[in-house]
């Protein structure tokens, strides 16, 4: 897969479909490109290009010091895009991908057709500022690979831990052999700390979808509701699942994305 010189790093992505509008699809803290698997065919058989790549501080992409900000994640972004010459698409984030989309749909609307933020907030308030709090100081002293065992628990339903046991070992032996580097973790997690655009909202005018997983008790509904409220005309939407909802039930998830776009696509802009 390809890499651009960007915005002082290396990014790696890939470009994916040949679709005449682009997705464009950000990853969540401490997730590479491959965590859109469940996404990719689906969003590709709808009729779309998918660009998918790796943020700053994670798999292929260069890791640079910190801390991160969303800002930043979301320059990089930009970067990437204008190296390859898309413009007019749709944008979609997970958690913190989430957060660099609204930074993004703030700085560069021009760009956009729609933009779907999905199990994310405009700030973490006190539960989920505690919750990272413990993460920061368990990282360095016992691994990534025990802080995301801890976040598999607060990312798929209590239906998943009892009847999937099959897809739950994958995904709990994907995380223990998780190779981020403690530094990066902790610039990436400096983002969803610091996030804030709770009196910036209202300069959201892209076409918006808030997207939750019903049962998401990791950044609970509520935050993401308030998301929801804070930029005017923006849909909301729940689907099946927790947190990790575009994982544990993808037809869901991926079905509420493909409708959305479809609703906001306008032809073919897209080189």
């Amino acid at each position: 897969m390809p890499f651009a010189a960007v915005n002082g790093i290396d990014l790696h992505y890939r470009l994916a479909g040949d679709g005449p509008e682009t997705i464009v699809l950000v990853n969540g803290l401490a997730d590479d490109l491959e965590t859109w698997a469940y996404q990719e065919a689906d969003l590709i058989a709808a009729g779309y290009r998918v660009l998918m790549f790796d943020n700053r501080g994670i798999g292929r992409t260069s890791k640079p010091a910190g801390p991160y900000s969303s800002r930043l994640l979301a320059d990089d972004a930009k970067a990437l895009v204008d190296h390859l010459g898309i413009t007019g698409f749709h944008l979609l984030g997970v958690s913190m991908g989430g957060m660099i989309v609204q930074e993004y749909a703030l700085a560069y609307p021009e760009d956009l057709r729609s933009v779907i933020m999905a199990c994310t907030y405009a700030a973490p308030g006190p539960f989920c500022s505690r919750m990272f709090a413990m993460w920061a100081d368990a990282a360095p002293v016992l691994g990534i690979p025990f802080v995301m065992r801890d976040v598999t628990l607060w990312a798929f339903t209590t239906d998943f831990f009892r009847d999937r046991a099959d897809e739950l070992a994958e995904f709990e032996t994907a995380m223990r052999y998780m190779d981020q580097p403690v530094p990066a973790y902790l610039a990436q997690l400096a983002v969803i700390q610091q996030h804030d655009t709770t009196e910036r909202l209202a300069g959201i005018s892209t076409p918006t979808l808030v997207l939750a997983g019903e049962q998401d008790i990791l950044i609970p509904v509520s935050l993401s509701q308030e998301l929801h409220k804070g930029i005017a005309g923006a849909e909301w939407q729940t689907v099946q699942g927790g947190h990790a909802c575009l994982w544990e039930y993808p037809a869901s998830f991926n079905s509420a994305v493909a409708e959305f776009v479809r609703r906001h696509g306008k032809g073919d802009l897209c080189p």
